[in-house]
């Protein structure tokens, strides 16, 4: 998901519907955390995020407004597409599906949330941005909602999917790596360094470019990385015995966290004030919490609740940095 730009004025009317499409759009975001714990319970790594960005090009193409942005295209914009293509749709999908192979769908809700804290310091670090003391706070606060996670270790192995027949060295070396809370919440972790990438530099590309063409660009670039790792994992996926919930869960994985989230937040958020579009930031979190005991029926754990809330309140704290950054 990239990060917020300039906004115009709420119009007078429409204005119940576009909060309405902002919140399905963080809602939708928030479902994939939970969803590509289906996924990967499924079918392979690369072959799952392979489908994922496939699938969302396909399901991006009809919403691109202005095809001939591509002819104004320079070669730097070109060269910041591939780094979206590298670290947003690669090393997002497939690191998010290799760390829900470890963990539950709650573990790996708490760790995303961290996600608004980590791109905030990553521009103060790497784009010279103020660090204020928001980001701070919202960091710490990150940092500590996962740290009761770890230390209490509550209902936070989900367990490796079993790889069917591996007969391949690829798939061999997955199944192979110790199934440990702490090394799933790692990879998870760098799939949140890998979407403050994505964010950061979508935020410049989006000042001169659609955002939805960026994601579309981003998406069908990134398959040739995908394609000889799937390839590598083919003779371990029996297609005949993925259930049709596999099949649908990375349908969704596409076409809906990738495609139809992006549309949903982008065409609204072009036309609602940021200070109000900052204030549903906090929706992806909570739907990735709720959707991780409704769709994987994991139990509930009174820990969960005190690490989430933690990390919750670092997602407010950036919410309200993003309203006053808007009103600046």
């Amino acid at each position: 998901m990239g990060e917020m730009t300039s906004h115009q004025q709420a119009p007078a009317g429409g204005g119940s519907l576009l909060y309405a499409q902002l919140a399905a759009g963080m809602i939708v975001f928030g479902s994939a955390t939970p969803v590509s714990k289906l996924v990967t319970d499924a079918m392979p790594v690369f072959i799952g995020s392979g489908l994922r960005v496939a699938v969302g090009a396909l399901a991006l193409a009809p919403f691109v407004s202005d095809w001939s942005l591509l002819r104004r295209m320079s070669r730097r914009d070109w060269a910041l597409v591939l780094v979206i293509a590298v670290f947003g749709m690669f090393g997002f999908s497939a690191l998010l599906l290799l760390g829900m192979r470890m963990i539950s769908g709650v573990y790996g809700a708490v760790v995303m949330a961290t996600t608004p804290a980590v791109t905030a310091m990553a521009a103060v670090l790497f784009l010279g941005e103020r660090p204020t003391w928001r980001r701070i706070a919202a960091l710490a606060l990150a940092v500590g909602g996962v740290l009761i996670l770890q230390v209490t270790g509550a209902g936070g192995g989900g367990g490796v999917a079993a790889d069917r027949a591996a007969s391949d060295p690829l798939t061999r070396v997955i199944a192979g790596l110790p199934s440990s809370t702490l090394l799933g919440m790692a990879f998870v972790f760098g799939a949140v360094c890998c979407e403050a990438v994505y964010t950061l530099v979508g935020r410049r590309m989006s000042r001169a470019l659609d955002p939805i063409l960026v994601a579309f660009l981003a998406a069908a670039l990134s398959l040739p990385l995908f394609l000889p790792l799937a390839l590598l994992q083919w003779p371990s996926f029996d297609v005949s015995a993925t259930g049709w919930q596999g099949w649908v869960s990375v349908l969704w994985y596409g076409a809906g966290t990738l495609a139809l989230g992006s549309w949903l937040w982008y065409a609204a958020i072009t036309r609602t004030p940021g200070s109000v579009a900052a204030g549903f930031m906090g929706l992806m979190p909570v739907s990735a919490l709720v959707l991780s005991y409704v769709l994987l029926g994991e139990p509930f754990h009174p820990v969960h609740l005190a690490g989430f809330a933690t990390v919750f309140a670092g997602v407010l704290l950036m919410s309200w940095e993003h309203a006053r950054m808007s009103e600046d």
